[in-house]
Order: structure tokens, then C-alpha cells, then sequence
């Protein structure tokens, strides 16, 4: 029996919660209760949506939680581009965790697709 750990935007945004803990590691100490835990929650939100909506009974609840991780995805989008503005970020590290945030971004869409084309819960 499959389980989240085997979808790979699951795999991709365990990645993506590792880097950002790196990379907010630098961030100014008085941001810790701000930015940087801001950032952090909405990582973590991702893979958490997509594990909790696997394990949901239906295939309508598992899409709710996918479109939930997506909305993780745009929150973690907008704070990633404010910590860029404030240069918490270097212009390689926000370009590197962009091009994940895409990624996952697409990598859900698809999901989406798939699970909607499954049945006639849409």
C-alpha cells in the first residue's frame, strides 16, 4: 500500500523544508519570532497538507489538502521575496529555493489533475 512518502512532490518538499531551514539559519536574530518562523511554518505546511490529505478516506479531501499545500506554496512564494528584498537572502539562494518553489508548484497542479481526473469528486 502506497503512502504519501511515495509521491514525489512529498519527497521534493521535504527537500525544499530542509534548505529552508539552512538558509534561514543566517537570518537577523530579532527576526527569529518574525520572519524567519513565518517562513519555516509555511515550509513545513506543505509536505504536512500532502501527508495529511493522503491519508484522508477520500479522494475530495485529499484535493482540499493539496489545494492547501498549494496555498502553503504562495505564502512560502511571498515571504521568500520579502527576506530577499531585506537581503536576508543572497541572490543564488532565493534563485535556488525559487526554483523548487516551482517546481512543487507544478508538481501539485499536476497532482491535482491526476486525482480530480479519478473520479467524479472534482
Amino acid at each position: 500500500m502506497k503512502t504519501h512518502k511515495d509521491l514525489n512532490v512529498w519527497k521534493e518538499s521535504i527537500l525544499l523544508v530542509t534548505l529552508i531551514y539552512e538558509k534561514t539559519k543566517s537570518f537577523p536574530k530579532d527576526e527569529l519570532f518574525g520572519l524567519t518562523s513565518q517562513i519555516r511554518r509555511s515550509a513545513i505546511s506543505i509536505p504536512s497538507n500532502i501527508s495529511e490529505g493522503a491519508a484522508r478516506e477520500s479522494n475530495k479531501e485529499f484535493i482540499r489538502f493539496l489545494f492547501i499545500a498549494q496555498g502553503s506554496v504562495s505564502e512560502l512564494d511571498t515571504q521568500l521575496l520579502i527576506a530577499n528584498n531585506l537581503d536576508f537572502l543572497t541572490n543564488t539562494d532565493y534563485a535556488q529555493i525559487d526554483e523548487r518553489i516551482i517546481s512543487i508548484r507544478k508538481m501539485l497542479a499536476g497532482l491535482i489533475k491526476f486525482r480530480k481526473g479519478r473520479t467524479n469528486e472534482k
